[in-house]
């Protein structure tokens, strides 16, 4: 629970061209801290280098090192996007997280209704997207 998605960031590589890097369906299972009930789903990570790259699998551990704590969606989301910004300094990085709470499932809200996506876009600005909640 205290680790540092740093430390896992930080073993880069270098790259000569700066095409858009793209991780997509980054398994994560966490736990809502207002609800204390698991809410779980999918990671999507995109961002542009520059001059130097991270395996995919670090991508991986740093959704998780975030997924592992209490946690809300929206700041989950925002916490994997800033700890890339800050540890690769990318030219931007799009980060995108799918999930269904089981807090909205147990409270009589149907399955697809109870899914819920964040973005979170770093260049500059923060964009976050919520799917609309519908009650049965």
């Amino acid at each position: 629970m205290n680790e540092d998605a740093a430390e896992h960031l930080k073993k880069t590589f270098t790259a000569e061209n700066n095409e858009m890097v793209v991780e997509k369906d980054i398994t994560f299972y966490s736990m809502c801290e207002h609800h204390m009930l698991p809410f779980y789903g999918k990671v999507h990570i995109a961002y542009i280098p520059d001059g130097k790259v991270v395996g995919l699998s670090k991508l991986a551990r740093t959704v998780e090192v975030f997924a592992r704590r209490l946690q809300l969606q929206e700041q989950m989301t925002a916490q994997i996007a800033d700890a890339l910004m800050e540890n690769l300094h990318p030219k931007g990085v799009m980060v995108l997280a799918e999930a269904e709470h089981m807090c909205m499932t147990c409270l009589l809200y149907t399955s697809d209704a109870a899914d819920e996506e964040d973005s979170v876009d770093l260049d500059g600005r923060r964009i976050i997207k919520k799917k609309r909640m519908k009650n049965l």
